[in-house]
């Protein structure tokens, strides 16, 4: 299945700002990358070339984020009862899937909700 090249634009965009993040790093438990910060997952990123559509899942404990996530084609709350916890997936290849700056201000705010304090009062020092 070939990706698009602009999903996978976007993609890069939202894996690049996540791994800019302070103290973030990146995993491939189960073949696809994640990135984490303390150990754990801030951002579920899927993996390009892996059959499945490209796709980032964010935590937006905002309820103004969480809602305007679900508002994209093919957003959908995440599995595995993450979703109870403010978990969302947001599919990059639809048609007016969102633009790569929107997908970043969500990374950063799943950041906000996973991050200790002292990583985001490093963020807000930039």
């Amino acid at each position: 299945m070939a990706v698009a090249r602009s999903a996978l634009r976007k993609w890069e965009a939202a894996r690049a700002f996540a791994l800019g993040m302070p103290g973030a790093g990146e995993e491939f438990p189960w073949g696809e990358a994640v990135a984490k910060v303390n150990k754990k997952v801030f951002v579920f990123m899927g993996a390009p070339g892996s059959g499945y559509p490209l796709r980032i899942t964010v935590k937006l404990a905002d309820e103004t984020c969480h809602a305007h996530a679900l508002t994209a084609p093919g957003a959908e709350t995440a599995g595995y009862g993450l979703g109870r916890s403010g978990w969302v997936v947001v599919p990059l290849e639809p048609r007016g899937a969102p633009a790569a700056d929107l997908l970043c201000d969500w990374v950063e705010e799943s950041y906000r909700a996973i991050a200790p304090r002292r990583l985001i009062a490093e963020l807000d020092a930039r």
